[in-house]
C-alpha cells in the first residue's frame, strides 16, 4: 500500500525569479574528508560510520584529488572478488575527475549540472584547486524551497494617496 503526500497546488515560479543565490552561500563547508593514503577498508568505515554516501580526498594542502564514495566501494569489492586484493589506499579507488563547480557558481548552473552529471555532490573548489565545500541535491532543493517560503514583497504605496481623504465632489473641483 503506498501513501499520497499533500495535497496543494505548487507554486508556478517565474525562472526569472530563480534564487540568486550562489555556491559559496550554500555550501557545506565542515566536511568530513578522506586522506589519499588511507585504507579503502578504513574509508569504507568512515563512510558507514557518519551515515555518508560520499567523501572528497585532500592532500594535505587542502588540494582537492577526487571523490571516494559507494561506487568506489563497489569498485573495491569487485577488486577483492576477481583480483583477490586484501585491501588498498584509497586514492586508487577515487574517481578523480568528477564535476566541480567555482564558489561563484550559481543556483540554476548548480542544478543544471547535476541533470548532467551522474552525482550526488558537486565539490566546491577555488582558483587553486582546494577544496572550499561541497553541495549536494538535497541543498540545493532547500534553497529553493527556502526562496520559495520566503515572504514576497509588494510594491504597494506605503501610504494613502491624497485622492483617497477628498470625496468625489471636492476632486473635481
Amino acid at each position: 500500500m503506498t501513501k499520497t503526500m499533500g495535497t496543494t497546488h505548487a507554486p508556478v515560479m517565474d525562472p526569472s525569479a530563480m534564487p540568486a543565490v550562489t555556491a559559496r552561500e550554500m555550501m557545506v563547508r565542515n566536511l568530513i574528508t578522506l586522506d589519499p593514503a588511507m585504507d579503502a577498508l578504513e574509508a569504507l568505515d568512515v563512510l558507514l560510520r557518519n551515515r555518508i554516501s560520499g567523501a572528497p580526498v585532500v592532500d594535505e594542502d587542502g588540494k582537492f584529488l577526487g571523490i571516494f564514495s559507494e561506487k568506489s566501494c563497489m569498485r573495491f569489492v569487485v577488486s577483492m572478488a576477481y583480483d583477490g586484493m586484501p585491501s588498498t589506499d584509497v586514492i586508487s579507488l577515487i574517481d578523480a575527475d568528477p564535476p566541480t563547480i567555482g564558489e561563484e557558481t550559481d543556483l540554476l548552473t548548480i542544478a543544471q549540472t547535476f541533470l548532467n552529471a551522474a552525482c550526488r555532490r558537486l565539490p566546491v573548489l577555488d582558483e587553486n584547486h582546494r577544496l572550499r565545500g561541497q553541495i549536494s541535491r538535497r541543498d540545493v532543493m532547500r534553497a529553493v524551497r527556502s526562496h520559495l517560503n520566503a515572504p514576497k514583497k509588494t510594491n504597494t504605496a506605503s501610504g494613502l494617496f491624497f485622492s483617497a481623504i477628498l470625496s468625489s465632489e471636492e476632486r473635481r473641483v
